[in-house]
């Protein structure tokens, strides 16, 4: 019975997720590969991509990472509940970039209580930074007010994209099942694929 209340709930709830990260990090091809697009012809997003992903029933937005566009993210903050932040792990110069960015955006009052899904993206990439890396670089341990993850991913191969969003769907079903009283407990990254806090 409880099995039937929890999905007919999950039905009458539409799932926003935001996916932001620093200008060709691999946004829009993460958001292809999902929705079985070709992702050998992508360009530059500029503005940004509104798109239901039929991947467990959510709605993701992509908006560009150019710096002339980040003042327009917080236009796309309401009702969030889950932030993919992606990280180019092959752009090592940029990492302080990214963290500025990354914890200047969990700073936003719209933004509390959505959990975070960081993309360490092109990792298929010889000599690009590691889990670890980014992790230290982004001062993940640091954050305290969300629920976050890292996965290592390739948008163009697609490892651990699916593993990635997974982890999203679940912690959002079970932060909708606490909310409502249904019970639940907290999600965690399979720590072979990714970390978590």
């Amino acid at each position: 019975m409880l099995a039937i209340l929890r999905k007919s709930r999950l039905k009458d709830q539409e799932m926003r997720v935001l996916m932001l990260g620093l200008d060709n990090a691999g946004k829009t091809t993460i958001v292809k590969h999902v929705m079985g697009e070709d992702v050998k012809t992508v360009s530059p997003t500029l503005g940004f991509i509104i798109k239901t992903i039929d991947y467990k029933g959510y709605v993701q937005r992509d908006v560009g990472g150019q710096k002339t566009l980040r003042s327009y993210w917080r236009n796309y903050f309401e009702k969030t509940d889950s932030l993919i932040w992606v990280v180019d792990a092959t752009d090592r110069f940029r990492l302080d970039d990214c963290r500025t960015e990354l914890h200047g955006l969990l700073q936003e009052e719209r933004l509390l209580g959505a959990s975070l899904l960081v993309f360490a993206n092109k990792t298929d990439v010889s000599g690009c930074m590691t889990e670890p890396e980014i992790t230290q670089g982004l001062n993940l341990s640091d954050i305290k007010t969300h629920k976050w993850a890292i996965f290592s991913c390739s948008a163009i191969t697609g490892k651990n994209i699916s593993e990635g969003l997974d982890w999203v769907v679940d912690d959002a079903q079970e932060r909708l099942f606490l909310y409502n009283g249904l019970g639940g407990g907290s999600a965690t990254a399979n720590p072979a694929k990714g970390q978590s806090n």
